[in-house]
């Protein structure tokens, strides 16, 4: 990230700074986002608490009361952070961004597990074969998680198949792989939701009892592939 890169610092409460580079799902803000998340991750402000990055932000929770015994008393405690966090941004952060990372994940498009595939179909003027096709042809960038653990928010899909979500939310099933406007994602836990449902995978998205508990990490990509029912029940079956 070169020190050039336009943002801008604001406060969400007391003890919350957030650095924001714009509202708008593009990758290359993401990956800023990302850049300066990673730095933070490896160089923590003190008194930070925890750094969460999302689509083209990254908000920083702060131990005020900590930082005000550290900091002069004729500073107030903002404007430090804020001081902070622009030496930061004057930094090149391009070297703290990963590796490609590419997650190949099974998702059955059959039936029962894809509750709204023929809806999305009548609304498009396509085929329940085209969707698959398009869904599955191309890979998509986790850019952030939030609403749920291990709930990743994925772009940009293809516009035939981009389709608003739900007007009344229901329940949905761990698994569901959906579809609400230009993003698709997987829901990590039986949830009440209101993506269009198109498909389920038999992955866990999130297990509590794993080191690193979410399968996907903000800036990975994903590619969705086909399976048929038999395969997604024997998957399954190994799972237990």
């Amino acid at each position: 990230m070169q020190a050039t890169a336009s943002y801008k610092i604001f406060f969400i409460g007391d003890s919350a700074a957030t650095i924001d580079f714009g509202n708008i799902i593009n990758e290359e803000i993401n990956k800023k986002a990302i850049s300066l998340f990673n730095y933070l991750s490896q160089h923590p402000l003190e008194g930070t608490i925890e750094a969460i990055p999302a689509y083209s932000s990254v908000t920083i929770y702060m131990n005020v009361p900590l930082l005000r015994k550290k900091i002069s008393p004729e500073k107030k405690v903002y404007e430090w952070i804020t001081k902070e966090l622009h030496k930061i941004m004057l930094q090149d952060l391009e070297d703290t961004q990963p590796e490609k990372n590419v997650v190949r994940i099974p998702v059955c498009y059959e039936d029962e597990f894809a509750t709204d595939i023929h809806w999305l179909a009548e609304q498009k003027n396509i085929s329940h074969q085209d969707i698959i096709r398009i869904h599955t042809s191309r890979q998509y960038r986790v850019y952030m998680l939030g609403f749920l653990p291990g709930f990743a928010y994925m772009a940009e899909v293809d516009d035939q198949v981009a389709v608003p979500r739900k007007s009344q939310p229901q329940w949905i099933l761990a698994g569901s792989v959906g579809i609400a406007g230009k993003q698709t994602g997987i829901y990590p836990l039986n949830s009440p939701g209101g993506w269009q449902i198109i498909g389920r995978t038999p992955l866990k998205m999130f297990d509590k009892d794993e080191t690193e508990p979410c399968l996907l990490k903000a800036g990975d990509y994903v590619q969705f592939y086909p399976i048929t029912k038999d395969e997604f029940e024997d998957h399954q079956s190994r799972s237990i």
